[in-house]
Formats: C-alpha cells, structure tokens, sequence
C-alpha cells in the first residue's frame, strides 16, 4: 500500500518566519494580539481526529509568549 506524502513539514514557520511573526506582534495592539491569540487557539483546537499542523501550533506559541511578556 503506497503511503501519502507527509506536507506537514513543509508547513512549519522557518526561523525567518519566526522572527517577522514575533516583530508583527511585538507591533500590535493588546486588543489585536489578543484577538490574534482567539484566531490562532480555534486554528489549533483538536476536532475528531485532525491534527493541527505545526505552523498552527508555532503561531499560537508565539501568540502566548507575547501576550505572556506583556502581562
């Protein structure tokens, strides 16, 4: 039986990726970074038996360590 191409892989946040994502949030409003947070928790959230990918879960870490730097 052939196996399917794993993509997740190429769905992952490069350091680059990483490093302008946490600059547009350090940018941002509380509001709109909090809003950010909501966006990037329901993009992430275990529905039956889907996984969330790893560029979902990479933004919603960095959502939280900035909203976690500003508390």
């Amino acid at each position: 039986m052939a196996r399917r191409l794993d993509t997740r892989n190429a769905e992952m946040l490069s350091e680059k990726d990483l490093k302008d994502l946490r600059y547009s949030l350090a940018h941002l409003s509380p509001p709109a970074v909090r809003e950010s947070y909501e966006r990037a928790y329901q993009d992430s959230r275990l529905i039956y038996d889907r996984l969330p990918t790893p560029k979902q879960m990479q933004t919603l870490v960095q959502v939280w360590k900035q909203l976690w730097k500003w508390r």
